[in-house]
């Protein structure tokens, strides 16, 4: 469900346009939105977990999914935009990832549900221009953590400079202390990260920019 990859950082004021065709008429505009690289701020607080089972919500056109599965994880992606799904699903052959290791869902986060439990939950960039009911996923998305794993939800915090979205009151970005509220965790969970963490990026024309990014990590015991 791509609400999770766009880079505006809408929340407030959202548009009630339907998902569902707000993000297939979004994938349809290129033949590829993204740079099928795994998410930075994923491979930096993730590398060294032990492999496992692990459920990335908004997998988008795969590029962490991958990432993942090419690190030994079994890993199952959820994804709104059937076009992503089938771009992911084409990148997983074309980098011989096996369906064994690596499984597409196509669903919305806000209806899909599982009785599994991972051992990893990845949430990055769960934010929309069109309506999405973001706290309601991330609280499940903690109720699927196995125990001993851990669940990473990291979103934009500030507008990239050449988004034209810098000081737009319209435009609500996450704070760590908000994220990790949203989940209501009980006490005993650990909390690993919960900062503002920077990140070296490149803008569609070519600006070299420092970002800044909304990083929690926490662990269920």
């Amino acid at each position: 469900m791509t609400h999770q990859h766009t880079h505006t950082g809408h929340d407030a004021g959202a548009s009630t346009q339907d998902p569902r065709e707000f993000w297939e008429n979004r994938y349809r505009e290129k033949d590829g939105i993204w740079s099928g690289r795994a998410n930075a701020m994923l491979v930096r607080t993730v590398a060294d977990l032990p492999p496992g089972r692990a459920l990335d919500l908004g997998s988008g056109e795969g590029g962490d999914a991958l990432w993942l599965a090419e690190r030994d994880w079994r890993v199952t992606g959820v994804e709104l935009s059937g076009v992503a799904i089938a771009r992911a699903v084409a990148a997983a052959a074309d980098r011989g990832v096996s369906a064994g290791r690596i499984n597409f869902v196509a669903a919305d986060l806000q209806t899909w549900r599982s009785d599994e439990q991972y051992d990893l939950v990845t949430a990055c960039f769960l934010q929309s221009p069109v309506e999405f009911a973001r706290e309601e996923v991330l609280r499940r998305a903690a109720r699927l953590v196995a125990p001993g794993g851990h669940l990473l939800v990291v979103a934009h915090a500030a507008a990239p400079p050449w988004s034209g979205l810098a000081g737009d009151p319209s435009v609500v970005f996450q704070t760590p202390a908000g994220d990790l509220a949203a989940l209501a965790l009980p006490d005993h969970w650990d909390v690993l990260i919960c900062e503002v963490r920077t990140r070296p990026a490149t803008g569609p024309d070519g600006q070299e920019s420092t970002l800044e990014d909304s990083v929690v990590l926490v662990r269920r015991p």
